[in-house]
């Protein structure tokens, strides 16, 4: 009866309801992987309708209010419904456990309690859109969104405001589990480098949520209730709503993009066959860009009007933060270096983010200027620059991390030439929908606008030729993976001959992860130590 557990534990033979009362950390992560993936695909066609509208200087698909809303329900959607949850509450709740030999997280019924209002908050976020969707930007901007638009800011706020409360309860599971659950010999630096970015990451989500769900609290009071706090006309600052909001979402960027960092990690080692280069740097780096990143968010606002000391401030400070994932790109390039190096589809995503992360972070030293942001702060640049960081690292992380752990999580094999050739559509459809708007903007192409000048056509039509590459893309991995969900080559416990608890254990894993408790008597990523043991080769 055991093994039969263990090999149908992602079935539904039991029924809906040992799903929807359940608490195990890997349905949970399974019902997160479902939920993200729809609201992915929502969040999808609202960019599809915004490039398709894109493709001519006139607005002759959709009005400019019409315009504003889908561009909105694109950002709101892809960004507290995807990108923030996306690694932390699939691939985290799966595998962070296993990978530190725990049965479980510390509190499974809160992990549940997470999934539930994180599917109640999306629930009414659809249903703001059903309402007609917002006009205000992702961001809420104040006192539009207070005082002047006629859209359902309220309900879609609340449903931003609730699904922080999704995301603390994650971030505190993380923490506890990874101080109390750890098994026999796992020391602190020991730890994979996965669980140290999910613990930096959870660091962040804990102190930085807050902030932005009582800044929405008051957003929604100054709307119902007329409460002044961002209203100029009832002595309200409308700028401190942009301190509030930046304050958390600037490190946000960090909430979606350490984990990936994370990812990126396990995926180089284990097809370089080699330990991480520098191991302690990475740890601290990520630890680093945790704290440093809540001291940048000024660099948002070199436009609304704050000091020009402020500005330096947090120009310089903005750059600095930059120091800790270089770090990270440099040792994991090194990692590679001499390595048993091979390019299954994990790895080749783990490469297209660090491609991708490159060039969006050296693009947003541009950004981090005064002089330079004056100028490209408000047109198509930020955007380009945006996806690379964000959509360029954060879903090429979450793809590589979904291929790696893939046959860990349902036991089966995807079509590895499909995975291939899925990942460098993603890639190419990546760089052309994107490239060009670096030099529309530069050129002086504004955002956020449905009407544009004629010159900037030819660069839209390539933006929107990209999009539908991309979108083709998205639409094959989704495919292979589902129906090898089902259908593919059974998986073996360590497809991949990668070191780590996780691949101690069947695929997919046993109830309680382990059949016994394990203890662990190798540093992280110690090929050579783990395989000399096996008696067999390591390269």
């Amino acid at each position: 009866m055991h093994q039969k557990e263990n090999v149908n534990y992602l079935n539904v033979e039991y029924g809906i309801k040992s799903w929807l009362f359940t608490k195990d950390h890997k349905r949970i992560g399974v019902m997160y992987l479902i939920a993200v993936t729809l609201f992915f695909i929502v969040g999808a066609l609202a960019a599809l309708g915004v490039r398709l509208e894109l493709l001519t200087p006139e607005g002759d698909l959709m009005s400019s209010d019409a315009y504003n809303r889908f561009f909105t329900m694109h950002g709101v959607i892809m960004i507290f419904l995807f990108l923030i949850p996306s690694i932390p509450a699939v691939l985290g709740n799966f595998v962070l456990p296993i990978m530190i030999g725990a049965r479980d997280l510390a509190f499974p019924r809160i992990n549940l309690l997470s999934w539930y209002i994180f599917i109640f908050s999306g629930i009414i976020g659809i249903i703001g859109i059903l309402k007609g969707g917002i006009d205000t930007g992702w961001t809420f901007y104040t006192p539009y969104s207070s005082i002047y638009s006629h859209t359902p800011v309220v309900l879609v706020a609340f449903a931003a405001f609730l699904v922080g409360f999704s995301s603390i309860l994650t971030g505190l599971n993380f923490i506890a589990t990874v101080h109390t659950m750890r098994a026999p010999g796992l020391s602190w630096f020991r730890l994979p480098l996965f669980v140290w970015a999910m613990y930096a990451t959870s660091l962040v989500i804990m102190l930085g949520t807050p902030v932005v769900a009582i800044t929405l609290v008051l957003l929604i009071l100054d709307r119902a209730v007329g409460l002044g706090i961002f209203n100029p006309t009832l002595g309200g600052d409308p700028v401190l709503f942009q301190h509030l909001f930046w304050f958390y979402s600037h490190p946000a960027v960090y909430i979606m993009i350490l984990p990936a960092m994370g990812v990126v990690s396990e995926v180089v080692s284990a097809f370089s066959r080699k330990k991480v280069f520098g191991y302690k740097f990475i740890v601290y780096s990520s630890m680093a860009i945790a704290v440093i990143g809540f001291l940048v968010w000024g660099h948002h606002m070199y436009t609304s009007g704050q000091s020009a000391l402020s500005g330096i401030v947090f120009s310089i400070l903005t750059v600095l933060v930059g120091v800790p994932t270089a770090v990270k790109i440099l040792n994991w390039t090194v990692t590679l270096y001499r390595g048993s190096v091979s390019f299954e589809a994990p790895m080749l995503y783990a490469l297209g983010f660090m491609g991708l992360f490159i060039i969006g972070g050296l693009t947003g030293l541009f950004l981090a200027a005064l002089g330079t942001d004056v100028h490209l702060h408000d047109t198509y640049f930020v955007v380009a620059h945006f996806h690379y960081t964000m959509v360029g690292g954060a879903i090429m992380g979450f793809l590589a991390g979904l291929h790696y752990w893939w046959p860990k999580i349902t036991g089966r094999m995807y079509p590895e030439f499909l995975g291939k050739f899925g990942a460098i559509v993603v890639f190419v459809g990546f760089h052309l929908t994107f490239l060009p708007q670096f030099v529309a903007g530069y050129l002086g192409m504004p955002r956020r606008y449905h009407y544009y000048v004629p010159e900037f056509q030819f660069y839209n039509i390539l933006s929107t030729a990209g999009a539908t590459i991309l979108g083709a893309g998205m639409i094959l991995v989704i495919g292979y993976l589902v129906w090898s969900a089902r259908y593919g080559e059974k998986a073996v416990s360590n497809p991949w001959r990668a070191v780590g608890l996780e691949w101690e254990t069947a695929s997919p894993p046993h109830p309680h992860n382990f059949e016994e408790v394990p203890r662990v008597e190798w540093d992280a990523y110690d090929y050579e130590y783990k395989y000399k043991k096996e008696g067999v080769s390591f390269a």
